[in-house]
């Protein structure tokens, strides 16, 4: 009787068992990373007897826990990638939407800028419309920086999310750590029984960690998990985690490195955090907003550059040559501050260096890396997109030297340099930010031009004088006006070209239109011994002056006479005094609006901001391509992983009706074992 007690017993604890863990299964279906777990049964040994082997009942060996680690890892690895796609597209989004806003962007105020230019030409001595136009240029002004404090606002933005993912990373590993040494601690575990709830536990914190972060996972023993990033750098080793972290990039005070604390040590590991959250966070500082920053600060310094060029060669109402309408570009302080020193250098740290900009229609947007080797003086320059060293060589003793590129020139001015000193070069750096309007009234918009020109009133030919085209009127080797422009409303010398005949050939001379008679012409149309060299080609428009700077023969300014003069013609040029209805320069500043001026002239200002939300607008199609992608991906693998792991409702609650009979059953044996028992009793009485 004894026998077929302990049969039904051992029944009805085992199917206990299992309704128990059936009734967890059911209880746990919506935990997050909780693993189905099903009971194993075990026959007991049997009972030898003479006419064989009697059954002694069952026995649960395990609890065992239905995981695939194939498909665990799957999932982990797909939502490294979600993760990554989804934090890159919704900065990108975010940037899209503020570069390409109607009301955000810059198209608009720059197209009002140029249409009040345009109606301010077709009356340039009206005042309102001089008010008009300085009102629109302070709106473009007020778009670049508001548009680059939105860039600066995100940028923060971005900073805090690394920051906080660091801190999540963190609390991540300490617990993975912490459950790493619980498993290993836990009884049963010699004798292959896992603690199912604590493994479900770790596993679900791998995948939140993987998340954030790209990670490997190994198995080592004691049924622990050693973890680190994807090149091998170790986050949790058994019951040991490490600490990831936040701090100042020592190239860019602007942005953030990540550093990893482990055994007292702090590593750089920015370059080895990849995938996941903080993944995406770098790809978008790197693929999106620095490139956003660079071409940005590329537009605002051609824009300034060529319309202070035009207006500087203008006239104002006062009869004077306009100044700068925008900031100027190469300020000391804009040239110093496209400059910055790695704060890893070695001291004494005092180099002095600056950025010019010497042509703003070949200015790349971008940066660089200027890196010393050797004693301190060569030097390499590295395009930090690419990687590809555009510039080497060896600084001069002393320095003072340039590094010349497309575009800018970086000026060595000083200091001392070191082995491994670094330096990061933005030739855009803060442009968007400095832009500023330099012209505070109507008057003093130079919309005339400062010369005109006009035919003697006793010429006899038909030839015609056009009213000219400045040239730069600033010397460049010193950047101070030329000798003829220092006096205001003036041009001192006033000019005048006088045609003569030479044996036959029509020749002209310049003259100080001021000068005695007698006096040395100031350009001679021929001189003794040697052919003519002014000569006046019949049939063609000729130009009267040379456009070269260098030359002591550079008035800044040409002239243009066609038709067919006759010796003793004459035409004068100067100063434009009383020319407040002149509208020259006004159509050639409104003409800067759809002048190609950018990319070594191939793209207009508008075509220019319109390629920066273009670029950026197709990275953001293609990364919500790749974030769809991610996700089904996810999915995929989730699903896999659900149809392994995963409780289904309806299977449990067949299991709980097979059980239940099981334990039923299992009862009604020992019923019938304590009739029987009964029965023997009362054979006795």
């Amino acid at each position: 009787m004894a026998g077929l007690i302990n049969i039904g017993l051992t029944g009805i604890l085992g199917h206990q068992t299992a309704l128990n863990t059936t009734g967890n299964n059911i209880t746990n279906a919506n935990t997050p990373g909780y693993s189905r777990q099903e009971v194993q049964f075990e026959t007991q040994a049997a009972q030898r007897t003479g006419a064989g082997s009697v059954g002694t009942g069952v026995n649960v060996t395990d609890i065992r826990r239905l995981a695939n680690e194939f498909l665990t890892q799957q999932v982990r690895e797909d939502s490294t990638l979600f993760g990554e796609q989804e934090a890159l597209n919704s900065e990108l989004s975010r940037l899209d939407n503020l570069l390409g806003g109607e009301s955000t962007g810059l198209s608009n105020a720059l197209n009002n800028f140029f249409a009040s230019l345009q109606n301010a030409a077709e009356d340039p001595a009206s005042l309102p419309q001089r008010q008009l136009v300085l009102s629109e240029a302070q709106q473009v002004v007020n778009r670049f920086e508001a548009l680059n404090q939105e860039f600066i606002q995100q940028r923060e933005s971005v900073k805090t999310q690394m920051q906080q993912g660091a801190k999540d990373a963190t609390t991540l590993l300490e617990s993975i750590a912490e459950l790493n040494k619980a498993i290993s601690e836990s009884p049963g575990l010699a004798q292959g029984r896992e603690p199912n709830e604590l493994l479900d536990k770790r596993d679900e914190k791998l995948r939140e960690l993987s998340e954030l972060v790209s990670i490997r996972v190994t198995r080592a023993e004691g049924s622990q998990v050693n973890v680190s990033l994807s090149n091998g750098q170790a986050l949790v080793v058994g019951s040991q985690a490490a600490q990831l972290g936040t701090r100042v990039n020592s190239e860019d005070p602007m942005s953030l490195a990540f550093t990893l604390t482990t055994g007292g040590r702090v590593l750089n590991v920015d370059e080895q955090v990849s995938g996941g959250k903080l993944g995406g966070l770098r790809r978008f500082e790197s693929e999106g907003l620095q490139p956003a920053f660079d071409e940005l600060g590329r537009v605002a310094i051609a824009l300034s550059d060529t319309v202070n060029q035009q207006h500087e060669i203008g006239m104002d109402l006062e009869g004077d040559l306009g100044g700068l309408f925008f900031s100027d570009i190469n300020s000391e302080a804009a040239q110093q501050g496209r400059v910055v020193a790695n704060a890893n250098n070695a001291a004494p740290k005092n180099a002095q260096l600056a950025v010019e900009i010497t042509d703003s229609a070949a200015l790349p947007a971008g940066s660089w890396s200027l890196e010393f080797g050797g004693d301190g003086r060569n030097f390499e320059l590295v395009d930090r997109a690419t990687g590809e060293v555009v510039n080497q060589g060896r600084l001069p003793d002393p320095v003072q030297s340039e590094i010349s590129m497309p575009g800018f020139n970086i000026r060595v001015e000083g200091g001392t340099f070191n082995a491994g000193d670094k330096f990061l070069i933005q030739p855009t750096r803060q442009a968007a930010a400095n832009i500023d309007l330099k012209v505070d009234r109507e008057e003093d918009l130079a919309f005339a031009s400062p010369v005109r020109a006009e035919g003697d009133d006793a010429n006899t030919g038909d030839a015609t004088i056009n009213q000219g085209r400045m040239l730069n009127v600033r010397d460049p080797f010193t950047n101070s006006l030329l000798t003829n422009f220092r006096q205001d409303g003036q041009l001192d010398p006033p000019l005048e070209i006088r045609f003569r005949d030479d044996g036959g050939t029509l020749v002209y001379d310049v003259f100080d239109s001021n000068a005695a008679p007698g006096d040395p012409p100031l350009i001679a149309g021929n001189a003794s011994g040697t052919p003519p060299v002014n000569v006046f080609e019949k049939g063609v428009s000729n130009k009267f002056f040379t456009e070269d700077p260098r030359s002591d023969e550079y008035f800044g300014f040409q002239f243009e006479i066609s038709g067919n003069p006759r010796p003793e013609d004459s035409f004068k040029i100067e100063y434009n005094t009383n020319g407040v209805s002149d509208n020259r320069n006004a159509e050639f500043l409104a003409a800067l609006g759809t002048k190609n001026t950018l990319n070594n002239g191939s793209q207009s200002f508008a075509e220019g901001y319109a390629g920066l939300v273009e670029d950026i607008g197709v990275k953001t199609r293609q990364s919500q391509l790749d974030k769809d992608a991610g996700q089904t991906l996810l999915e995929q693998s989730s699903n896999q992983r659900e149809s392994v792991s995963g409780v289904n409702l309806d299977e449990e609650a067949g299991r709980l009706i097979q059980y239940q009979a099981a334990y039923n059953a299992s009862a009604q044996v020992m019923s019938v074992a304590q009739d029987l028992f009964n029965t023997l009793l009362q054979s006795f009485r």
